[in-house]
């Protein structure tokens, strides 16, 4: 149940509270009226910024009801001038306003190239990692190279060294048997020597298997009990007609129980 608590909660499917009709009576005006425009989610529950608003609108209520009534030039004049003061104090306000919303908004903006910029050294890295590694490997292929025909022409200068007089020297037959790798054992085809072209000198020749006088002697030596055999012809597996021919219907059942098979 706990699981299922955790999962399904009433917070998940929790729709927007309830809000009953009214009715106003006539000459009063409700200060809750003034939130009617605020709903679940937008401005409910009320923060720091809607408590500011419901603030300004007592404020301004305040200051309507302190209004003088324009019966005199005097209270016109003073009326006008408490007008200019209030648009004054709205506009300053706005304009705070506004300058929130460019700081929140250049915030923004700042994360947003931040963001960008990490992006792009990101790809940037990532590309030159690349480069270097394509280098690395070609850096690593090149020395390997180089190491090769360095070691291929170390050999063929020891090799010219061991005879740099170029003095003929006689065949050393004890050293060439003891030397598995010489030409005795492993010899090479570039210098004439082919050994496929004799490869049945090493298969086993027999007189009794490949001769008819062998084959002849063998069946002699051999006791009368294992000649008698006796081979049972197969059966067709398809119907046969009296002239020997298969029927079509016969083939057919052969090819289905293949393919059944």
């Amino acid at each position: 149940t706990l699981g299922t608590q955790t999962d399904y909660r009433d917070g998940e499917a929790q729709t927007d509270p309830y809000s009953p009709e009214y009715i106003v009576r006539s000459g009063s005006v409700p200060e809750i009226l003034t939130l009617a425009t605020l709903t679940w989610g937008r401005g409910l529950p009320a923060g720091q910024a809607e408590m500011e608003i419901i603030d300004r609108i007592r404020e301004k209520h305040a200051w309507e009801a302190a209004l003088p009534p324009m019966d005199s030039p005097s209270n016109i004049a003073k009326r006008l001038k408490m007008m200019e003061a209030m648009e004054r104090k709205e506009w300053a306000y706005r304009e705070e306003e506004i300058d929130k919303l460019q700081k929140v908004q250049m915030e923004v903006f700042k994360k947003l190239l931040q963001r960008q910029e990490e992006n792009r050294n990101e790809l940037n890295a990532m590309r030159l990692n690349d480069h270097w590694e394509n280098h690395q490997k070609a850096k690593e292929e090149k020395m390997r190279k180089i190491q090769h025909d360095c070691a291929l022409m170390l050999r063929k200068l020891i090799a010219k060294r061991k005879n740099w007089m170029g003095k003929l020297e006689r065949r050393d037959i004890i050293r060439e048997y003891n030397d598995f790798a010489s030409q005795t054992y492993a010899p090479l085809s570039r210098i004439g020597f082919f050994p496929d072209n004799n490869s049945d000198y090493y298969a086993v020749k027999n007189y009794y298997l490949n001769t008819f006088a062998g084959l002849c002697e063998l069946e002699k030596s051999a006791p009368p009990s294992i000649f008698p055999i006796k081979i049972k012809a197969p059966k067709p597996k398809c119907i046969i007609t009296k002239t020997g021919y298969i029927k079509r219907s016969g083939r057919l059942e052969v090819v289905l129980a293949q393919v059944h098979q």
